[in-house]
């Protein structure tokens, strides 16, 4: 239910009463529990452009919000309205929710295409950890669209071409002949070795280039050679795709190869939009209110990421009709990003009307403030970073219950991956943030764990009950009304974060309802024997409202719960 756009309406409707147009509305969670549930902030604005007194404007508005859904209007400080919903509205909407399936939120009755360009690992070496925010963000965002009811194209964009690929496959087919294919076990090190052959050997390195040509002439044995290369690669993604949870098949490869032969079309097609110049030898884009152009051939008529990223925008414009596309990439490349975008939009490669979004990322650091790296400064493998937080989070729960040495085992990897993924997302994106062990597998604070935990402790409730819960919900506090609230704001908070492309803003709004539970937990009592029958049906129903709202929660950050702990 889209809570707060009910009430945006009422006070549009108040404002039309009072025969002024109505300005941007903006409704925001009351900071004390005196101010109301909402507080519309908006009439200042109002009142300053129109020439009149705040709260003058702020009493006549106050007076036209008319809702069934409202207990109390009125006006507080220089003019703000404070908005009071109606316990009996609140009641009714949270048994409508608890019979749902699905929450009572709206699906996109006209959904759009929406393209998530994520991960995105170079094949010639093991993903690392460089490859983890945009892959667990881009894996979040993608399952938030389709809860919404978006058509989403999930495109993996792998480095899979370029000079460096003839002496990877010609190292290959070395090896091949040596049956030595255990070197391919550490992707690291087989370019490592490659790259040695390379350089000391000049018949190899010859042989090398002469690869690199006859790949991009479609020579059938290179290319064989080639594609076997990639599926080996593509095997290590796909081991720690799986146990990050992350919803990324072959199917969604749509590699840098993947647009090769669409490169000279599209130099064609900017040559005839009039915006490519040649400068010292190379085909260039200039940007206005920028010295650095976007060059999408070099001289020597080698194409660039520029190039291959238009070519990309114009396919999917053109063939999978997308109405936006979102880059996860790290922040670094926003320039790149902003010339790619500017390009295609001016040189019609994609139309006006589809959004182009870099969702930029901030750096994963170490507890020093430092990119994270291996003690000896080596790049850690991500793969390996994953299996440590499954060993830690054995540690964090080896003693707080007796556990079956199998359930430990799903335990951990539950626990310690979610906690990776929530570690992240539960920052804001464009910040640099500190990866750091004992925080993230705390039970205190904005943690997966908490959340696992708070999920946890509500089903011990729904188990020790054992029954059939029925009735409808009754609300008895300001504790429960506040709840009542907080689950009502889902739907917003789901619209949000997918508008912005914020993770962030489901994990503050999961840690603030599971908060609120505890509160509500330790002053409501639900199973004790002296509790009225109806106010034992209300307070289960709110407890597995909460319940399912945080595994759905967690489940579109691509996160597990756990059903004791």
């Amino acid at each position: 239910m889209k809570f707060k756009s009910l009430i945006n309406n009422k006070i549009q409707e108040a404002f039309s009463k009072i025969d002024i147009a109505p300005e941007l509305i903006t409704v925001s969670d009351a900071s004390k529990p005196e101010f109301g549930d909402f507080q519309y902030n908006g009439v200042m604005a109002v009142a300053k452009k129109i020439g009149a007194n705040p709260r003058d404007i702020a009493s006549l508005l106050a007076k036209n919000i008319d809702s069934d859904m409202l207990s109390k209007v009125e006006v507080a400080g220089p003019g703000f309205v404070n908005i009071h919903i109606d316990n009996n509205w609140l009641e009714s909407q949270l048994t409508s929710i608890f019979k749902s399936t699905n929450f009572m939120i709206e699906k996109n009755q006209n959904p759009k295409t929406i393209l998530v360009d994520y991960s995105g690992p170079n094949m010639a070496k093991e993903m690392h950890v460089g490859h983890l925010r945009s892959t667990i963000i881009g894996d979040s965002l993608a399952n938030l669209f389709e809860f919404l009811g978006e058509n989403v194209i999930r495109q993996n964009h792998i480095g899979d071409w370029g000079t460096q690929f003839g002496m990877l496959i010609a190292y290959l087919e070395e090896i091949q002949q040596n049956s030595n294919f255990d070197e391919l076990k550490n992707l690291e090190n087989f370019y490592k070795l490659a790259k040695k052959r390379f350089d000391e050997d000049v018949n190899f390195a010859n042989k090398a280039r002469e690869y690199v040509v006859k790949i991009q002439s479609g020579d059938k044995h290179c290319l064989e050679l080639w594609q076997k290369f990639i599926d080996i690669s593509l095997s290590h993604c796909e081991e720690v795709y799986d146990k990050l949870g992350i919803n990324l098949t072959k199917d969604d490869v749509r590699a840098e190869s993947f647009y090769n032969d669409l490169l000279p079309i599209i130099i064609s097609k900017l040559d005839n939009s009039g915006l490519l110049k040649v400068s010292d030898g190379a085909k260039c884009i200039f940007l206005p209110n920028s010295e650095v152009p976007v060059i999408v051939q070099k001289s020597d008529g080698g194409y660039l990421y520029a190039t291959t990223d238009l070519a990309a925008i114009n396919y999917r414009n053109d063939v999978l009709k997308v109405d936006r596309i979102c880059y996860v990439v790290d922040a670094r490349q926003s320039e790149h990003f902003a010339g790619v975008f500017w390009t295609a939009k001016e040189s019609k490669l994609c139309n006006h009307d589809v959004l182009l979004e870099h969702i930029a990322f901030g750096t994963m650091m170490d507890k020093s403030g430092k990119p994270f790296k291996t003690r000896d400064g080596g790049t850690v493998k991500l793969i390996d970073l994953l299996d440590e937080a499954i060993i830690r989070a054995k540690d964090t729960i080896n003693d707080r219950a007796n556990f079956a040495d199998e359930e430990i085992e799903r335990l951990a990897k539950t626990i310690g991956i979610g906690a990776v993924k929530y570690s992240d997302l539960s920052i804001n994106r464009e910040s640099n943030y500190i990866f750091d062990w004992d925080k993230m597998l705390s039970f205190d604070g904005n943690t997966s764990l908490y959340m696992q935990y708070a999920y946890a402790r509500i089903q011990s409730i729904l188990n020790k009950f054992n029954g059939e819960i029925s009735g409808d919900v009754e609300l008895q506090s300001d504790i429960e009304h506040k709840l009542a609230i907080m689950l009502l704001s889902f739907e917003d908070v789901l619209n949000r974060a997918a508008n912005d492309a914020t993770p962030h803003t489901i994990t503050s709004y999961l840690y603030d309802l599971a908060t609120i539970f505890m509160r509500f937990y330790e002053q409501s009592p639900i199973l004790k024997e002296d509790i009225p029958a109806n106010v034992k049906m209300s307070r289960l129903m709110l407890s597995s409202i909460t319940a399912r709202t945080i595994k759905k929660g967690l489940e579109i950050l691509g996160i597990e719960v756990v059903d004791r702990l």
